[in-house]
Parts: C-alpha cells; structure tokens; sequence
C-alpha cells in the first residue's frame, strides 16, 4: 500500500471517527473534523504532511502525491 493511500485511508477514518463521535459525546469532536480536512488542504498545496513523512520513515513506498 502506498503512502497516499494509507494517508486518505487514516483522513477519512479519522473524520469518520469524530462524526460519531460528535453525535454520541459532544459537538467539539468536530473540530477534529475541520482540524483534518484543514490539513488536507495545506496539504494540497504544499506537499507538507506529517504523517506522509512518518510513514517514509516507516519504510512504506510514496505515490503520487507524497515523494
């Protein structure tokens, strides 16, 4: 699995996790929420990902997006 896929694979359970969250605990989780999508975004632009850089170091291959 490459970076990019296990990068939007994290994202989007991270996302799902705080919606759930939201409606069984409290509103704030969706900070989370805006937290992680406002990463993704700079990330777009950037090229600048945290995780990205752990996974390299992790030894997983980069795609497209992350190399």
């Amino acid at each position: 699995m490459s970076i990019d896929r296990v990068v939007f694979a994290f994202a989007g359970l991270v996302i799902l996790a705080s919606l759930v969250l939201s409606q069984v605990h409290s509103a704030y989780w969706l900070l989370m929420t805006a937290f992680v999508g406002l990463n993704m975004f700079q990330a777009a632009f950037t090229g600048f990902c945290p995780l990205a850089m752990i996974l390299k170091k992790m030894g997983f291959q980069p795609g497209c997006a992350f190399n």
